[in-house]
């Protein structure tokens, strides 16, 4: 069924919350919340001759999680037991840290999670409670998976089609249309990521998560926008189903191994300088400039890409650089690059970015609210930021950002 002929979104329970927001009374459409995985996310539906393959240890005092005999390191409890309070991370990643706090320090005391974090139906109480009348509901743990397992393909797909299960018995695909939860897609075996994709259409997805970088190959890794994966793009488009390229471990961590002489996990809660500096939007960038270059948005110009947790400061160097690419090799490109981006990609941007050189660009219409919720580095209180966008824009482009665009992007009535 394709997005336009889908039907509409309830609205949301008015809530308190909005109070405070004199300028702002539109809809909200959070494109960026999160879940925390139970303990057996990754092993509930692993086949048996794969038992073992995902396992929890504990080091030194604390549970990790290993995959294929490698233990991960970049996710500090994996169990999610107790996790960082929302937003408690926002001064680090505002840029206010004058006293150069670890993000440990930051995080102060770890709070139990609570069953709004681990299930749908509590979760739809605290939206009311938040003022959202709908969201994205993105992974946590599955970020581990396929940048541990990229010399083999097919248990890359069996481990995304375990989790996929859990998956849906836990946070139904569209959950009273209000709950768009995003199972994890990926190509890097043709049949099967076509088969996975129909897997999750026929149960309700209508966003589907993929990691923006390279797939997993017998001989070596390549871009999943490549012709050898056209038919899975070309049932991505014509199911109507949206494809988010959250950030996620692309691992590009290696990158910075390079310069700094070491062998070290990505390790998000514990940044070193240079490979902040250097990773920082990366991924994301090479992810769209393959999807363009490699011809993928224009065999399929009904694609829509999702970036989301990325932020915005990539997309103009990104665009720049295909521009100046195109100028050198125009009859590399079926169109113009710039028509493409402009065209195939939404952009979720960090809360504290600088928007203004980003909407002149993009324009409002392909600008997404996304708070990240309950993440530490991320809102906590979502509807913040409608504050911030209202004393901005004009109401109508707010209330594109905030949710309008997300409702039309699922060809959902917006409510009132």
């Amino acid at each position: 069924m394709s997005a336009a002929t889908r039907p509409s979104a309830r609205p949301a329970t008015p809530s308190t919350n909005r109070g405070f927001m004199s300028r702002y009374e539109g809809p909200i459409f959070d494109a960026d919340n999160h879940l925390y995985e139970t303990g057996d996310a990754l092993t509930r539906y692993l086949p048996k001759e794969y038992e073992g393959f995902v396992r929890y240890v504990e080091i030194d005092g604390r549970t990790k999680v290993a995959v294929n005999n490698h233990i991960y390191e970049s996710i500090p409890n994996p169990t999610f037991e107790v996790v960082a309070p929302p937003g408690s991370f926002a001064d680090y990643f505002a840029g206010r840290n004058p006293e150069g706090k670890t993000l440990r320090e930051m995080a102060g005391t770890p709070i139990r999670s609570i069953d709004a974090y681990r299930s749908a139906e509590p979760r739809l109480q605290l939206l009311d409670e938040l003022g959202i009348d709908a969201a994205l509901m993105f992974p946590t743990l599955a970020s581990l998976v396929e940048v541990n397992l990229l010399d083999d393909p097919e248990g890359t797909c069996t481990i995304v089609h375990a989790y996929n299960q859990w998956l849906f018995d836990e946070w139904p695909f569209d959950y009273e249309q209000r709950i768009f939860t995003t199972p994890v897609v990926n190509p890097c075996i043709p049949e099967r990521g076509i088969a996975e994709l129909e897997w999750v259409l026929e149960r309700g997805a209508r966003v589907v998560l993929l990691r923006p970088g390279a797939v997993a190959g017998t001989r070596g890794t390549r871009s999943p926008f490549l012709p050898a994966f056209d038919e899975f793009w070309r049932r991505v488009e014509e199911s109507g189903v949206l494809v988010a390229m959250h950030a996620s471990d692309s691992g590009y961590q290696r990158h910075a191994n390079e310069w700094e002489g070491e062998d070290r996990a990505m390790m998000p809660f514990a940044p070193r300088p240079f490979s902040d500096a250097v990773n920082t939007g990366r991924p994301i960038n090479d992810a769209v400039t393959s999807a363009i270059c490699h011809g993928m948005l224009s065999r399929f110009p009904g694609v829509r890409l999702l970036s989301v947790e990325n932020g915005g400061s990539w997309a103009l160097h990104c665009l720049k650089a295909m521009e100046k690419t195109y100028g050198k090799m125009p009859k590399a490109f079926a169109e113009h690059p710039r028509e493409v981006f402009l065209r195939n990609i939404y952009i979720n941007p960090f809360w504290e970015d600088s928007l203004e050189a980003l909407v002149d660009v993009m324009t409002p219409d392909h600008i997404l609210f996304g708070s990240d919720y309950p993440h530490p580095e991320g809102l906590a209180e979502p509807f913040e930021w409608a504050a911030e966008v209202s004393a901005m824009y004009p109401e109508d482009d707010v209330r594109k950002i905030m949710g309008g665009n997300m409702f039309g992007l699922l060809g959902l009535e917006v409510p009132a």
